[in-house]
């Protein structure tokens, strides 16, 4: 059966969905995008996508494309209509439809559309086993605080790291890591979580959000600072976080063996307290 997607507030089946070619999604990818886990059925750290959203939004002058509670309800009709359990709605939103332009045309409705994606979450076989990780060139513009559908770069490093066998890639700049192609990076020396401060230079990750937020109850230390990819080789655990992958941990990195070679006490800590709150 066809998975029903949303576009400009129709429910449609996926091979009915269409969208203009004149979209500045399509001719200038303007427009930024929401990745929001499902867990049983219910959305995990819905408000803090939302926040997020709005921040992007804001930041590239864009208009919200309906009221906040509309959005939510659109996710959880989705979520019914396709009897979706666990995985992750995909939604975007564009400046709309104009004549092809560089400048922001005037009187325009932004465009938004979403759809469903069916994933293993919660027993995710790759977090028993632990991911590996190669670094790559960060390429990409300086605006990364920008949730933005621009996203060749992190492409390019994704099919990078795949070619090498490795399930993601952490990118480099000046000689430091900023994040992976599509999730936060984090290295973990005596018992200290160490990740790279907010700023312009990475994406503020929801999910990121939340494990400093359980960190801090259940006493773990995070250190908010620069590293470099020497200093994760010598790491006593890594890991990466994102919507769609939650916690994961990451066993060896551009070929050295991290923690043994296999998932380490502190994120394996980290992967069940954010489940047991994601199952609540």
């Amino acid at each position: 059966m066809s998975r029903i997607v949303y576009v400009n507030g129709a429910y449609v089946p996926e091979n009915e969905a269409k969208v203009s070619i004149f979209d500045r999604g399509f001719l200038f990818a303007d427009g930024v995008y929401e990745v929001t886990p499902v867990v049983n059925g219910k959305l995990v750290d819905h408000d803090a996508h939302n926040e997020r959203l709005d921040r992007s939004l804001r930041e590239l002058k864009m208009a919200w494309p309906c009221g906040v509670a509309e959005l939510t309800a659109m996710h959880k009709e989705l979520i019914k209509r396709n009897n979706l359990h666990e995985g992750i709605i995909y939604m975007q939103v564009t400046r709309g439809v104009a004549d092809r332009m560089f400048n922001f045309p005037k009187d325009i409705t932004s465009s938004l559309i979403a759809f469903p994606q069916v994933m293993k979450l919660v027993d995710n076989p790759n977090a028993r086993t632990g991911v590996k990780v190669v670094t790559t060139p960060d390429i990409r513009w300086l605006r990364r605080d920008i949730k933005s559908i621009m996203l060749l770069a992190p492409v390019l490093g994704k099919e990078e790291a795949y070619q090498q066998g490795a399930a993601e890639g952490w990118m480099v700049e000046d000689g430091f890591v900023t994040e992976g192609t599509s999730s936060n990076a984090y290295i973990v020396k005596d018992n200290t979580i160490i990740t790279r401060p907010l700023s312009n230079r990475i994406l503020a990750g929801c999910t990121r959000r939340a494990l400093f937020r359980l960190a801090k109850e259940h006493h773990v230390k995070i250190e908010e600072r620069l590293f470099t990819p020497a200093e994760a080789y010598a790491a006593d655990e890594a890991f990466l976080s994102s919507a769609s992958q939650f916690v994961m941990p990451i066993v060896e990195i551009d070929g050295h063996r991290i923690g043994g070679g296999q998932p380490g006490p502190v994120v394996r800590k980290l992967r069940e307290i954010f489940l047991e709150e994601a199952q609540a």
